[in-house]
């Protein structure tokens, strides 16, 4: 499977339909892709699943009004009704006024090879394997009782985008990953903890013993939680959920939120947000990246940028739309599918590594919480109000001391971000990544 060649062709002739039809204008895109997924529980294999499938998405322009219509089915008569639904149901639409595609001047002329396929496709039999492993790895840690079971998984996908203005092309990318969720303790006092790898690569994966390991000593470590009392505290997120704030941010400096006016930095714009020294940088070209993407979701051209520059916002994550919204240029961050029109959205997100070790940042601390776990969604974008329920451990005298659960973690992103300090551990797992991240003041709540 490749992203050009059949794809390319089809979506040209598309578009000269689109624009036979009445379109002024007309972007298409062919998404295609292979799974293969595999599930194993306390010795035995559960369940395989093997899908394939093709999405196409056409997109036309009537002036200001545009329409957006899919299908997976690439007859000729389908895609000639295809069309002529578009056009028709573009013509019955209210005008926007901000739609539109991207300036031919600001298309993508030439792209990087990312390195994002791995031409190899593993056999079911391998993706067992690697479950297995995993799994008896964490069984084999003293204190754990039972298995959730390990995963394994491949898949493999191509996109290929083709607009009126002149712009076609397409990347490949594929997916290797497995993981394991294991069960330490009996009756009531059951704790569970789980691990994964994941990469474009099967070389860069981690071992599925190694996985395994750290699920089995988490989930024992977690056993016989204590509570926690309520007041002011420094927490400490592990880089499991730290990634979860640069998200926040993400979604604070989103075009369409900005000029939508619903975002609590939409004021901020080349403002300190972050203490001196803070980098957030989105960098769309990293080889091997689990977000990486040579053009964006409109054929403009990607690039790494400074969101944050010691401490102070620099930009929004624009596409075309939102870009005109706020008299600015699109930076190159639509993302997009087949259902519906471009968005702005992150590639490889992550806050840049402080200079101090995790251990360092927690031997001060007298009496604080080590966030390992958070639930529900209790984060207002609007204001910035964030309140999470949360697990982990508390801090006592500079060291992880004891697990605790059935807490609230609360405050309002603006202040966390402005006391906000990285450590020096930060690994690239997500797609959207932090290091350990040390806030002070934050409001913990027992239950």
């Amino acid at each position: 499977m490749t992203a050009t060649g059949d794809s390319t062709s089809l979506l040209g002739t598309l578009l000269e339909k689109a624009k036979k039809a009445g379109a002024d204008h007309a972007d298409a895109v062919i998404m295609h892709g292979i799974s293969l997924g595999v599930s194993y529980r306390l010795g035995k294999s559960e369940d395989l699943q093997r899908s394939e499938g093709r999405d196409l998405g056409l997109r036309v322009l009537l002036g200001r009004r545009q329409a957006m219509v899919s299908t997976t089915d690439f007859a000729e008569d389908a895609l000639d009704a295809l069309v002529e639904r578009a056009v028709a149901m573009a013509r019955a639409v209210p005008e926007d006024p901000y739609c539109g595609l991207i300036d031919p001047e600001d298309l993508a002329r030439e792209w990087p090879d990312l390195e994002l396929a791995d031409t190899r496709e593993p056999q079911a039999e391998q993706l067992i394997d690697w479950a297995q492993r995993a799994e008896e790895a964490a069984r084999a840690i003293p204190g754990v009782t039972n298995s959730e079971g390990g995963d394994a998984g491949w898949s493999r996908s191509s996109a290929v985008l083709a607009t009126s203005g002149g712009f076609s092309g397409g990347y490949d990318t594929s997916r290797f990953s497995f993981s394991v969720s294991v069960i330490a303790g009996a009756d009531t006092g059951m704790e569970r903890d789980y691990d994964w790898s994941s990469a474009c690569f099967e070389e860069d994966l981690d071992s599925p013993e190694e996985i395994g390991k750290r699920a089995g000593e988490r989930a024992v470590r977690k056993l016989n939680p204590r509570k926690a009392g309520s007041g002011p505290v420094p927490v400490v997120y592990d880089p499991r959920v730290s990634g979860g704030l640069i998200r926040h941010l993400s979604g604070a400096v989103s075009g369409s939120s900005v000029a939508r006016g619903t975002s609590f930095l939409k004021d901020r714009l080349n403002q300190s947000v972050f203490a001196p020294g803070v980098q957030v940088i989105d960098d769309p070209h990293r080889r091997r990246g689990l977000r990486s993407r040579p053009f964006d979701g409109e054929g403009a051209p990607t690039t790494s940028r400074h969101i944050v520059e010691d401490g102070v916002l620099t930009t929004w994550l624009l596409d075309s739309r939102s870009a005109r919204q706020l008299n600015l240029r699109s930076t190159g961050h639509a993302a997009r599918g087949t259902g519906g029109p471009p968005a702005p959205a992150p590639s490889n997100l992550y806050l840049a590594p402080g200079k101090v070790s995790a251990e360092a940042m927690i031997a001060d601390i007298d009496s604080g919480m080590y966030v390992t776990e958070l639930i529900g969604m209790g984060v207002n974008g609007v204001t910035g109000d964030y309140s999470r329920g949360a697990a982990g451990y508390w801090i006592d005298k500079g060291e992880i001391a004891w697990p605790v659960s059935e807490l609230t973690v609360a405050g309002n992103l603006s202040d966390m971000f402005a006391h906000l300090t990285p450590a020096s551990d930060l690994t690239f797992r997500h797609g959207i990544d932090a290091p350990t991240i040390r806030i002070d003041g934050m409001t913990v709540a027992g239950q």
